[in-house]
C-alpha cells in the first residue's frame, strides 16, 4: 500500500457534529447520524459552551444564531486550502456544486453535506496536495488550526519538517520573478474590416450559437474605433449604444482582438466596477480556450491598493508574535492562495470574496498597498512583485482589462512608465463622468492630509509601523545629493503643518494643532453653523462663503506651511532626477526604475496636491473659478464624524478626460446600454451623450451608433406600481415584500434607500419564507459581503435577497 493509499485510510473527519442553520430553525446532526432540530438560541449556547461544529461560513452561521463569533471546522477553510484562489458559491449547495456532490435539499441535507464536503476535500488533498501544503499547514497548526490535524492525517505527515517553523507561510520563495522583456516594437496601424471583425465573432461564438443581427450590426460600428489615426489630437472615437441583450462584450472584444493581433499592441478595456471586470474576464474564456494562452494574451489590471504586496505579507508574519494565532491561520491560507494566484488581485480577482469575510475586516486592508506606500525596487520582493508582473506583461499583452480609475489615474500621471495605451474600449460609458470627477477632483481634508503627512514621515508616536517615511524612500538620494539632504530635513519639518495623530479628537474638542488643524476646525465650525441637518447621522455641506470669522486667515496660514513643504518637495523631485540623468551609465535597470518611479509618486503623491490645495486656499478670499465648484463639507459613517474638509470638482470633469484620455489616443470605442438621454430627441439625446463622455470637446464629432435590443421588454414585461400599502407601515411593506417573494417562488430582490426599513422587513418575513420553502439573505444583515451575496442569489433558485 503507497503513501497516499495509507493516508487516506488513516485521515479521519474531526469528532464534532455538524451545524446548519436556517432562519428561524437549526440542524444539529451527531458525527453517527443523529440529528436534532434547534431553535437558534439553544444552537448558540452549545457553541458558545464549546462545541466546534462543522459549518459553511462561520461567521454567517454565528450572524444567523445570533451569537458571537465562534471556533468551528468551517469547511469553506478546508476549501480554500485544497483548492487555493478556486472560488465555489459559500453554501453547503455551492459546495456541493464545486465538488459534483448530491445537492442538498432540506437543512438536514445540507448538514449531511459538509460531512461528504469535508471528505471529498481530504481524499482531494491526499491524491495532490501540492508543494507547499505539508509545510504551510503544519505553521498553521502551531496556531491552532482546527483543521490542522485532519489535513496532516490525509497528508501522512506525522514528522514536522526540519527548518523554519514558519517557512511554509513565506511564500515569496517559492514564486518565481518576473524577467523584463525587450522594448516592444511600435505598433502598427493596420485597420479593422467591419467584415473581419464580424468573421472574428462568428469564430468565438461557434457554430450553434444563435445569429444576431443587431450584435452583428454593433460589431461593424465598433470596427470603426481601430481606423488609423489621420491627425494628432484626433482620435477615432464612436459611441455606441447598445440594448440589454444585444451580446456587447463579446460584441467590442471581437474587433479588439482582431486590431490587437495585426498591430502587435495591446487594447485596454476599461469599465467602471469591478464586476464587470470579473464578467470581462469570463467572456474572454470563449475567446481564449486554452487557460495558458488566456494567461499570455490577457491581462487583469487594476490599482495597488486591490493587490497582495509581499512586502506587507511578510511584515504580518514577522509582527505576529505568540499570541497571533488567528492571524498566523489567516496568512497560511493567504499564503496557499498566493501560490496559486494568477495575478495576485485580493479583491474581485480570484481570492474568494468569502475568504476576505472569514479572516476578518480588516486582512485585505493589512496586505494591499491601501496607502500609498510602495518602495518600488528598494523592496526585497520587487522581482516578485504581482503589481509589477502585470505592469511587464501589459505590455506584451493582447487584451488588458482595466476600470475607469486606473485608467484615468494613469493618463494624469503620464501612464505606466511613460506608456500611454494607443486603443481603448470604455464599457459602461454612462459612467465616465463619475469616474472622471472622482479623479480629478481635489480634497483638501482631515483623511487626506493626515494621510500625506504619515506618506512624508512615517509613522510617529512611537507606533509600530512598517510606514517608512521619505526619508528612507528617497535616503541615497540625499546621501548622494548635499541640497537634496538639506531638501528632505526641510519638508519634514514643513510636514508638521498637517493634521497629525490623534486630530479628529482635537477637532472635535477644539484644540488645533498646526495650521492645517486650525483650519479644518474653522471648517467644520462653518459646516455645523451653517448647515439646517446638524442633528442628522448623515453627512453634511454648506458653501464657501461668507466664511466665519478667522477663516480667511487660517486659510493664509495654512497656505505658507504648504508652500514650505513645497519648495523642499519640488527640490527633493530634482535632485532624483538630476542622479538619474548624472549617473545614467552607472545605474543598474532596478535602480534606474526605483528612481523613476520615487520620482513619479513624489510628483503624483505629494507635490500635485499640495500645488492644488495652496491654489484651493488662496482662491477663498475671492470667486471660485470658473471651471469649479466648491464646498465644505463633514462626512459621517453610522452617525459618527470622521472627517471634515474643502472639496473642488470640476463643473465638468469630462474636459479633463479628454484631454489626457482621448487626445493622445489613437481610437477609442464608448459604449453602454444607456449612453444617451431617453427624451425621444434624438439630436438632443446624442449631444447630452457626447457632453457625458467628453467627446464634445475634441476636435471632430463622434460617429454615432445606436443598435437596440433584440428582445421586446415591453411584451415581455410587467411593471406593478403599488399604491394601498401605506410606505410609513413597517408591517404593511413587509407583508407586500412577503406575498410578491412567494409567488415569484424565489428570484426576488428587494431595494431599499434605508437600512433600517431593510432589516425589519427582514425580521418580518423571514420565517414565513422560509416555511415556504425560500431562502432570504439580505445585505447589512448577513455577515457576507455584497458581492458573494449576490453570487449566492444568482446559484441558488429558491434564494430572495434585499439590498440598498
Amino acid at each position: 500500500m503507497d503513501r497516499a493509499v495509507r493516508a487516506a485510510a488513516r485521515a479521519r473527519l474531526p469528532d464534532a457534529p455538524a451545524l446548519a442553520v436556517g432562519f428561524d430553525e437549526a440542524v444539529w446532526v451527531s458525527p453517527d447520524g443523529e440529528v436534532e432540530r434547534l431553535d437558534p438560541g439553544e444552537a448558540a449556547r452549545r457553541v458558545e459552551r464549546g462545541a466546534m461544529p462543522l459549518v459553511c461560513h462561520a461567521r454567517a452561521v454565528a450572524r444567523r444564531l445570533g451569537a458571537r463569533p465562534f471556533a468551528a471546522h468551517d469547511v469553506l477553510e478546508l476549501f480554500a486550502f485544497v483548492r487555493p484562489a478556486r472560488f465555489c458559491v459559500p453554501t453547503p449547495l455551492g459546495l456541493s456544486d464545486a465538488l459534483l456532490l448530491p445537492a442538498p435539499a432540506s437543512l438536514e441535507a445540507e448538514a449531511a453535506c459538509l460531512y461528504a464536503a469535508a471528505r471529498a476535500l481530504l481524499g482531494e488533498l491526499t491524491a495532490s496536495p501540492g508543494a507547499d501544503a505539508e509545510a504551510v499547514a503544519w505553521a498553521m497548526g502551531d496556531s491552532q488550526w482546527q483543521w490542522a490535524r485532519a489535513v496532516l492525517s490525509a497528508l501522512a505527515s506525522e514528522l514536522r519538517p526540519r527548518g523554519e517553523p514558519l517557512a511554509g507561510l513565506k511564500v515569496w520563495r517559492r514564486l518565481r520573478e518576473w524577467e523584463d522583456a525587450p522594448p516592444e516594437p511600435p505598433p502598427d496601424s493596420w485597420p479593422v474590416e467591419p467584415v473581419e471583425a464580424r468573421a472574428r465573432l462568428i469564430q468565438f461564438l461557434g457554430s450553434e450559437a444563435e445569429p444576431r443581427a443587431e450584435q452583428l450590426a454593433f460589431v461593424s460600428a465598433v470596427a470603426g474605433a481601430f481606423a488609423p489615426r489621420d491627425r494628432s489630437g484626433v482620435p477615432q472615437i464612436v459611441l455606441a449604444e447598445a440594448g440589454t441583450g444585444v451580446g456587447k462584450t463579446i460584441g467590442y472584444i471581437a474587433p479588439a482582438e482582431v486590431w490587437a493581433r495585426k498591430n502587435r499592441a495591446p487594447v485596454w478595456i476599461s469599465t467602471y466596477t469591478r464586476n464587470l471586470q470579473r464578467q470581462i474576464d469570463r467572456e474572454l474564456d470563449r475567446v481564449y480556450p486554452n487557460f495558458a494562452e488566456k494567461a499570455r494574451r490577457v491581462v487583469i489590471r487594476k490599482g495597488r491598493e486591490n493587490t497582495l504586496c509581499l512586502l506587507n505579507l511578510e511584515d504580518a508574519l514577522a509582527s505576529g508574535g505568540a499570541d497571533a494565532g488567528v492571524n498566523r491561520v489567516a496568512l497560511g491560507l493567504v499564503a496557499r492562495w498566493a501560490a496559486a494566484s494568477r495575478d495576485g488581485d485580493m479583491v474581485g480577482g480570484d481570492f474568494p470574496g468569502w475568504l476576505a469575510d472569514l479572516l476578518g475586516p480588516n486582512l485585505i486592508l493589512g496586505l494591499t498597498d491601501t496607502r500609498g506606500e510602495c518602495i518600488y525596487s528598494a523592496c526585497r520582493h520587487y522581482r516578485k512583485c504581482f503589481i509589477e508582473r502585470s505592469i511587464r506583461r501589459a505590455r506584451s499583452a493582447e487584451l488588458v482589462v482595466a476600470n475607469h480609475a486606473l485608467v484615468l489615474r494613469q493618463a494624469a500621471r503620464g501612464g505606466d512608465e511613460g506608456r500611454i495605451p494607443l486603443r481603448y474600449v470604455f464599457d459602461e460609458g454612462h459612467h465616465l463622468f463619475d469616474a472622471a470627477d472622482a479623479v480629478f477632483s481635489l480634497h483638501l481634508c482631515g483623511l487626506e492630509a493626515a494621510e500625506l503627512r504619515r506618506w512624508l514621515r512615517g509613522a510617529e508616536g512611537g507606533r509600530r509601523s512598517r510606514r517608512r517615511g521619505l526619508s528612507e524612500r528617497l535616503g541615497d538620494v540625499a546621501e548622494a545629493d548635499g541640497d537634496a539632504a538639506a531638501a528632505l530635513a526641510e519638508a519634514l519639518v514643513a510636514a508638521a503643518c498637517l493634521p497629525g495623530p490623534g486630530w479628529r479628537a482635537r477637532l472635535a474638542g477644539g484644540v488645533p494643532a498646526g495650521g492645517g488643524e486650525a483650519f479644518l476646525a474653522l471648517v467644520r465650525q462653518q459646516v455645523h453653523a451653517r448647515s439646517r441637518d446638524g442633528d442628522s447621522a448623515y453627512s453634511l455641506e454648506t458653501a464657501v462663503r461668507p466664511p466665519v470669522p478667522g477663516l480667511i486667515e487660517a486659510a493664509d496660514r495654512f497656505e505658507s506651511g504648504l508652500g514650505r513643504l513645497e519648495a523642499p518637495l519640488r527640490r527633493l523631485a530634482a535632485a532624483a532626477q538630476r542622479m538619474l540623468d548624472d549617473k545614467a551609465a552607472s545605474l543598474d535597470s532596478a535602480a534606474r526604475q526605483r528612481l523613476d518611479s520615487t520620482r513619479r509618486t513624489l510628483e503624483r503623491r505629494a507635490i500635485m496636491p499640495v500645488e492644488g490645495w495652496r491654489a484651493m486656499l488662496r482662491s477663498l478670499p475671492d470667486a471660485t473659478p470658473a471651471a469649479y465648484v466648491d464646498w465644505f463639507a463633514i462626512e459621517r459613517v453610522g452617525g459618527r464624524e470622521v472627517d471634515a474638509g474643502f472639496h473642488r470638482h470640476w463643473l465638468d470633469p469630462t474636459r479633463a478626460f479628454a484631454a489626457l484620455v482621448l487626445a493622445p489616443a489613437h481610437g477609442a470605442a464608448i459604449t453602454s446600454a444607456t449612453l444617451r438621454d431617453g427624451s425621444g430627441d434624438d439630436d438632443a439625446d446624442w449631444l447630452a451623450a457626447e457632453r457625458r463622455t467628453g467627446t464634445s470637446h475634441l476636435p471632430t464629432p463622434p460617429v454615432r451608433s445606436l443598435v437596440r435590443s433584440p428582445f421586446d421588454y415591453a411584451a415581455q414585461t410587467r411593471v406593478f406600481i403599488v399604491t394601498d400599502v401605506a410606505r410609513d407601515d413597517p408591517a404593511q411593506i413587509a407583508a407586500a415584500y412577503r406575498e410578491l417573494f412567494k409567488a415569484a417562488g424565489g428570484g426576488g430582490l428587494g431595494l431599499f434607500t434605508s437600512i433600517n426599513r431593510l432589516r425589519s422587513v427582514h425580521r418580518r418575513i423571514g420565517a414565513d419564507l422560509a416555511a415556504a420553502g425560500l431562502r432570504l439573505y439580505a445585505q447589512h444583515v448577513d455577515a457576507i459581503d455584497t458581492g458573494t451575496l449576490i453570487d449566492i442569489f444568482r446559484a441558488e433558485e429558491n434564494a430572495c435577497l434585499l439590498g440598498t
